[in-house]
């Protein structure tokens, strides 16, 4: 009998932008593509959702969509691939928060729970609380399980505080 592959779960994001690729939707845009260009395989991808920065900030809005992918890569080099496209889009690591150009983010491996510090956590410690993740990963995958909290992303989002704004890019491009 086949094991059923696991969820793996990728946070797109930026509100920078890229000088080559363009705006910060360009730029999650040309992210994807570079998972697929690097042998991720990008089985759904959620709408693209404009959404302000968490913590509150002054910098600008984000862009953030979440991708269902598949890879032959385990959590480890998976996450080293998201950092390195990271890199060559640009991304610079030197505080906590602060605007970017592109985020990767792998935010769960089916129901594995990675405490960190030598690999990458899983789940992502924080996804269950931010409205930029919870939306597009409604899009993709609703039933969807937090390994650790044993609720739905439909469960989650229904639990997030109401002043997390997100709005959904329409296909031309305008929230």
């Amino acid at each position: 009998m086949a094991q059923e592959k696991p969820i793996v779960l990728v946070a797109l994001g930026s509100n920078l932008g890229h000088a080559g690729f363009g705006s910060p939707l360009a730029t999650c845009q040309a992210a994807v593509a570079a998972l697929i260009e690097r042998g991720t395989s990008v089985l759904a991808l959620s709408r693209w959702y404009r959404t302000a920065p968490v913590p509150a900030s002054d910098q600008p809005w984000y862009v953030n969509g979440v991708a269902l992918v598949d890879s032959a890569l385990g959590p480890d080099a998976l996450l080293e691939r998201l950092h390195a496209i990271e890199a060559a889009f640009g991304r610079v690591r030197r505080e906590r928060n602060e605007a970017r150009c592109l985020d990767l983010d792998l935010l769960a491996w089916g129901d594995r729970i990675m405490p960190g510090p030598q690999a990458p956590i899983l789940p992502h410690p924080r996804l269950h609380q931010r409205a930029f993740v919870l939306r597009p990963l409604l899009d993709i995958a609703p039933d969807w399980r937090h390994p650790l909290l044993g609720r739905s992303a439909r469960e989650l989002a229904r639990e997030l505080p109401p002043d997390q704004v997100t709005t959904v890019i329409a296909d031309d491009g305008q929230a």
